[in-house]
């Protein structure tokens, strides 16, 4: 299908979602029952109040910023990834860049090891909450114990009065090699399968929004799984090229940030949302401009040296249309 996008007349129609991995926003907090000892003042990245209101600074800058050239107003939906807890969200919804909007959000602390969660900031005019849960991740290591990881995050809402279902993705990394761990996310991929299910056994005719960072690009298999055996579209499997991505890792460009959703967003009709386009947003001003990083995500550390940039992903963004 194209994805080409056809100037509108008038931005006040078109609403922007978007999902952005924030890149270890940690408060500067010792939380005794997580992991988060490299993110603390005294820790080998110092990581400060400075540094710290320095970050969510930057970060409320870009989210106020996506997909407003077409819509002319800030995202109605935002997936984040790689918060700590609530109080980051919240600190980042106060700034003054964001807080005319008057964003709500969703949390959960997850049993995540890291103490890293996904969470859904939401405009609170044009998005009005019904019900929202998390659904846990059965891994499990070698010896049996369990491998505690980010949470599946479900939203259900109504979009300017449209219902819509949003889950927020973190899926397992590739740390430990691309087919060592490549299991973790088909495991992902089959609870979403499972999630998207019980939404269409008591909704049939549900319109499903899934947003990540999915640790896959557009063709691996826990992707092309869940497009394929659940008819979900992916806009996003034709923007990955040798240039372009949203995120960069030793030279090599990947788009595991996605935005899928079920085909019933092609329908038309009074009131209903359908797709408009979708992009990665990487102006240049989130990207390295020297050295032998440069064009790729300006990230706020390179290991445990201080860059004081934006992410290390850049944020993905689509448009839908209201009728």
């Amino acid at each position: 299908m194209n994805n080409t996008f056809i100037k509108p007349d008038s931005g006040n129609d078109y609403f922007t979602i978007a999902f952005y991995n924030l890149e270890n926003l940690f408060d500067t907090f010792d939380d005794v029952y997580t992991n988060d000892d490299d993110f603390l003042p005294k820790s080998p990245r110092n990581w400060t109040e400075r540094r710290y209101h320095k970050k969510i600074r930057k970060l409320g800058q870009v989210i106020s910023q996506i997909g407003s050239q077409v819509a002319n107003k800030t995202p109605t939906l935002v997936g984040l990834a790689e918060v700590e807890n609530r109080l980051v969200v919240e600190d980042l919804i106060n700034l003054s860049s964001l807080k005319d909007d008057d964003y709500g959000l969703v949390h959960y602390d997850s049993s995540d090891e890291r103490g890293i969660d996904v969470a859904l900031i939401y405009n609170k005019e044009q998005f009005k909450v019904i019900h929202s849960e998390v659904f846990a991740l059965d891994l499990f290591d070698d010896d049996g114990t369990r491998d505690y990881t980010r949470d599946i995050l479900l939203v259900e809402g109504l979009l300017n009065n449209e219902k819509i279902y949003v889950l927020v993705n973190h899926w397992p990394s590739r740390r430990e090699g691309v087919e060592l761990t490549e299991p973790a996310r088909l495991i992902a991929s089959s609870k979403a399968i499972e999630i998207i299910d019980t939404i269409r056994t008591k909704d049939k005719h549900a319109k499903i929004i899934v947003m990540g960072d999915f640790n896959d690009n557009p063709k691996n298999k826990s992707i092309t799984d869940l497009v394929e055996l659940r008819d979900l579209y992916n806009p996003m499997s034709n923007l990955p090229t040798y240039t372009r991505g949203s995120l960069n890792h030793r030279k090599e460009w990947n788009l595991f940030d996605q935005i899928l959703f079920s085909t019933n967003f092609f329908e038309f009709g009074e009131g209903r949302h359908s797709f408009s386009q979708v992009n990665i947003f990487d102006k240049d001003f989130l990207k390295q401009y020297k050295g032998k990083y440069k064009g790729s995500p300006f990230r706020t550390y390179v290991g445990y040296k201080y860059k004081g940039g934006f992410s290390d992903h850049f944020p993905v963004y689509l448009h839908l249309k209201k009728q």
